[in-house]
């Protein structure tokens, strides 16, 4: 079983709308910040999101004004909602966490498989 699952994502038209989830799987526990990530061919993956546990976000540039993350502490899962798509928005999105897991010693980074975002006319 995957330690993060996610859903949501799909084909949408410039200046739609789509949100993306993620589950955490029952292995992990305690976690901390969790973050959207999101990369294209040729291109060095990037933060687009980041929340604490605490619930203090964080944005990259480029989305700021259009693109929200939230999360629900109680279920260990993270949304990201995404308004006002641009055709540069297209990428595979990558859900992140840290946190501990089950079976293993220390606080350690954990993604998701990632799910692809398409943004086209």
């Amino acid at each position: 079983q995957a330690d993060l699952v996610e859903s949501g994502g799909g084909l949408v038209q410039p200046g739609g709308s789509l949100t993306l989830s993620c589950a955490a799987s029952g292995t992990l526990f305690s976690i901390a910040s969790m973050a959207w990530y999101r990369q294209v061919p040729g291109k060095q993956r990037e933060l687009v999101a980041v929340i604490t546990s605490g619930k203090r976000t964080t944005y990259a540039d480029s989305v700021k004004g259009r693109f929200t993350i939230s999360r629900d502490n109680a279920k260990n899962t993270v949304e990201l909602q995404m308004n006002s798509l641009k055709l540069e928005d297209t990428a595979v999105y990558y859900c992140n966490a840290d946190a501990f897991k089950i079976g293993s010693d220390g606080a350690k980074h954990f993604w998701g498989q990632g799910t692809q975002v398409t943004v086209s006319s």
